[in-house]
């Protein structure tokens, strides 16, 4: 791997690494948008024996080869500078300027909707239906009530494989899937500041075993059912404008020292200056989406 393609690889890791920061959306989201989701699912999914027996073997050129090392370093070293850096910048704004950086990111979003769905070669009865169907499970799953504490282990080990899937997936947050689930301040505070194994144990092996099989699941997926499982990731992005509307208040609770949104409360803007503003940082996000596929088509044209 040469040094431009990894650099772009850290470039798309730290764009990834600031969505986490965006309540309601998910890494998942921005490695569809910059083409890399389907790379680094069959990355995950080489996890498998085949890696073991490399490893025992010895074979390591094998090995990060079988793995897609470097693309995986890459794209980690990219989340890391971003959740040191990028995403503090992001938490300022977001306290400072909310309507504005909601705005860019449901431009942003909005726009990556159609070249997204660009991707499946065939609209069809089939695409169409798994699109709607992926739309609806969105705007569903931001509409929900947040159950009540559970801590039996069968039920952290579902938690752990579930947070886990969403974050994978376009327009879902695993933090804002365990909130619905109940088990956000028991796993992500109580748990983590006190190194509870009890219960950060079963989430962990949950999160392993929804990691490993989601992503076989999900790479037979786009193999076998290529337009209707782009089609559903899609509509699962389309679902999440709905969080990145940018006129809304929050609704939230707290768990310890954190307060975490569990929903909003949408209003229309009034038109003043600030809404202007807003619908620039909104046709900011659709060029800079717009730029980014433009740049990508460019250099696929020269190879």
């Amino acid at each position: 791997m040469n040094t431009r393609i990894f650099l772009q690889l850290i470039f798309k890791g730290m764009a990834m690494g600031a969505a986490n920061v965006i309540p309601g959306v998910s890494g998942g989201t921005i490695a569809l948008i910059t083409g890399v989701f389907e790379r680094l699912i069959n990355a995950i999914k080489s996890f498998d024996v085949k890696a073991v027996k490399l490893l025992i073997k010895g074979d390591i050129k094998s090995l990060i080869k079988h793995i897609d090392l470097w693309f995986l370093i890459g794209l980690f070293v990219g989340i890391g500078i971003a959740v040191l850096s990028l995403a503090q910048l992001f938490k300022y704004l977001f306290v400072a300027h909310p309507v504005y950086i909601w705005a860019f990111f449901f431009g942003l979003v909005m726009a990556s909707i159609f070249f997204v769905g660009k991707r499946v070669s065939r609209w069809n009865f089939a695409s169409i239906a798994s699109f709607v169907v992926g739309t609806a499970m969105a705007v569903s799953i931001s509409v929900l009530t947040p159950a009540s504490e559970d801590s039996s282990i069968p039920y952290l080990f579902i938690c752990g494989i579930v947070a886990i899937c969403s974050m994978i997936i376009p327009g879902l947050s695993g933090s804002f899937v365990l909130i619905l689930m109940g088990n956000y301040q028991l796993v992500m505070i109580n748990a983590v500041s006190d190194l509870n194994l009890n219960i950060l144990l079963p989430v962990a092996i949950g999160a392993g075993v929804g990691l490993i099989g989601f992503s076989h699941f999900l790479s037979w997926l786009l193999k076998k059912y290529h337009n209707p499982t782009i089609a559903i990731l899609t509509g699962f992005i389309m679902g999440s404008l709905g969080i990145l509307w940018p006129w809304k208040t929050e609704n939230t609770e707290v768990f310890g020292d954190k307060i975490k949104t569990i929903g909003y409360d949408w209003f229309l803007p009034t038109i003043d200056t600030s809404f202007f503003v807003a619908v620039v940082f909104i046709i900011a996000g659709i060029a800079a989406i717009w730029l980014t596929e433009s740049l990508g088509s460019k250099k696929l044209q020269e190879k």
